[in-house]
């Protein structure tokens, strides 16, 4: 009898041994920890499944989290599923599932969560700058690349995720089918993390998926809710209380003093106000802790107060003409360049410094090199070509301006990587040109070039707009502007700005003699934690000296 009880007792748990010992090897290979304890054994991984509840066997035999660093870059890993194709010196961050069957539950599957394909997109970003760690941690759908049903495997892209900088393709990494699209394609501002999709490994499991809600994407909308709370605690009492309008205040708890423009009302004194269309500010509360009543509204239109109120608001209405306009959302990079300038202008100590250099020069040794470029079929060199160049020499012989401020120390970079600023349909994109100081100004144009292309083309990489240490900004050249100060783009501590050239009457040799030159204005904006002012004098004394005499900087 006591081997028929223990069976009878445990019948619940056996049912479910064929199916967990087939994916007792799986829950083993999953199993990671941020601790240093072993992998789970054959015997411990069998009786995680058995031991525990369908919900406590995926807490425990679910994927924890453990860190692993690439170069500089910290990467978090959750899962084998899904991983970008991008780089090895990139963050990325995968949260992925398995669920376990138990009797009428679900088969197993797996729930493909949501990428980290940025820096901005996860708090690794603070690690580039010291910004809030939810600064842009959305994605959207851009386009599904697979359908449900369709058979996944290793290294094909599922689907093309729109970052705040780019439009990156995603791959998976085990073999499967899809069950479900969870997010469909065009949907916008998924939560790092989120699930967008269900896999399955057995094709007849598919259409049990076809109503399923992953609880992860159910648990993503109530923190927006709790916000709501606060204002129910502080509002007055519910309109039952109507009918006995003179108690109503004595019954309702106290309210606290009013702060503001906040205007404490019972609901029958607001419902009377707004169908006489009389303003709660301009009426003094007779009520507890100066809370507006009914005899207060009844009393103030008895005064005369509803025929001027309604006069101000016929006067009011007819100044006041109706605006035609259009709201246009924010796009993702739109928010970022919002959030850094922002956050520049509001911790960063700014100062400007501008100084005229002629370019007569440089104009003459450009038409030469064209020349030449022309002769060879090469491609042209442009103004801002020779403009970063100069200025990544001037980076080198001034190394103070190549640097980063943290709350610890001054980081100074011995990479020159410029950052060029390229205005595009989507917004403001800074690509950078690595090592500009020790290339060529063909190669620098050419780089410049392919990396303004793929910004208007929103295909830009990590590692294309990655790693600046110094920005160059040109309005003169494109747009005619004289001369203007730039932002500084954290974490680095200097930008250029650059102004158009003109030309000017200048003095000669003579008393009486007087020539043409032409001259371009460019500011240095610095900032002042890292970068003094006679520094930053210094710096542009260099940087002028290779524009005023451009045949040293092929030296």
């Amino acid at each position: 009898m006591a081997y028929a009880s223990r069976i009878l007792n445990h019948s619940k748990k056996l049912k479910d041994v064929s199916t967990l010992l087939r994916r007792e090897q799986a829950a083993s290979i999953r199993y990671f920890s941020s601790t240093n304890r072993a992998p789970l054994s054959r015997e411990d991984a069998f009786s995680a499944h058995l031991g525990f509840s369908p919900v406590e066997r995926m807490t425990k035999c679910s994927t924890d989290i453990v860190s692993i660093c690439f170069s500089n870059t910290r990467t978090t890993l959750r899962s084998r599923v899904g991983r970008p194709r991008l780089g090895n010196h990139f963050s990325c961050s995968m949260q992925s599932v398995r669920g376990f069957s138990s009797g009428s539950d679900l088969p197993p599957h797996q729930e493909i969560g949501m990428p980290s394909l940025s820096p901005t997109m996860t708090e690794a970003w603070t690690s580039i700058l010291p910004l809030d760690q939810n600064l842009c941690p959305f994605g959207n759908i851009a386009k599904w690349l697979k359908k449900e049903g369709d058979k996944v495997a290793p290294g094909e892209v599922l689907c093309e995720v729109e970052t705040d900088k780019a439009t990156v393709e995603m791959e998976c990494m085990e073999e499967g089918f899809l069950a479900k699209i969870v997010k469909a394609e065009g949907s916008k501002e998924i939560q790092v993390g989120e699930v967008i999709a269900i896999t399955v490994e057995d094709e007849e499991d598919i259409g049990k998926f076809k109503d399923y809600t992953p609880s992860s994407t159910a648990d993503a909308s109530p923190p927006k809710a709790d916000a709501a709370p606060p204002k129910t605690d502080a509002a007055p009492p519910p309109p039952k209380e109507e009918k006995a309008s003179p108690p109503e205040p004595k019954t309702s708890k106290p309210s606290p003093p009013p702060t503001g423009d906040r205007v404490f009302a019972s609901p029958l004194a607001r419902k009377l106000a707004e169908d006489n269309n009389v303003s709660l500010s301009s009426i003094k509360g007779t009520g507890p802790e100066g809370r507006i009543v009914k005899a207060d509204i009844e009393d103030y239109l008895a005064s005369g107060g509803k025929e001027a109120t309604a006069k101000q608001s016929k006067v009011t209405d007819s100044k006041v003409p109706a605006l035609d306009y259009v709201d246009i959302p924010h796009s993702q990079i739109r928010k970022v360049t919002a959030s850094r300038l922002a956050f520049s202008k509001q911790t960063i100590p700014h100062y400007y410094l501008t100084v005229d250099a002629c370019v007569d020069k440089l104009m003459g040794l450009r038409s030469q090199l064209n020349s030449f470029q022309e002769a060879s079929g090469g491609k042209r060199i442009s103004v801002n070509d020779l403009v970063v160049k100069a200025a990544a020499l001037a980076l080198r012989k001034v190394p103070q301006c190549n640097s980063s401020w943290t709350d610890d120390y001054i980081r100074q970079f011995k990479n020159v990587n410029i950052n060029v600023a390229v205005q595009t349909e989507n917004g403001l994109y800074v690509p950078v040109v690595n090592d500009a100081d020790k290339k060529g100004l063909s190669t620098i144009g050419e780089e410049v070039r392919l990396l303004a292309q793929k910004a208007k083309e929103n295909s830009l990489k990590p590692e294309d707009y990655e790693g600046g240490t110094f920005t160059v900004s040109n309005l003169g050249g494109p747009f005619g502007i004289k001369q203007f100060c730039a932002v500084v783009n954290p974490p680095q501590a200097a930008i250029l700005a650059v102004g158009s050239a003109e030309k000017r009457v200048v003095p000669g040799n003579g008393p009486d003699e007087y020539n043409f030159a032409s001259y371009m204005p460019v500011t240095l904006s610095c900032d002042h934690r890292v970068v003094d002012g006679a520094i930053g004098a210094e710096w542009l004394k260099a940087f002028k000296g290779y524009i005023e005499n451009p045949e040293s900087m092929l030296l």
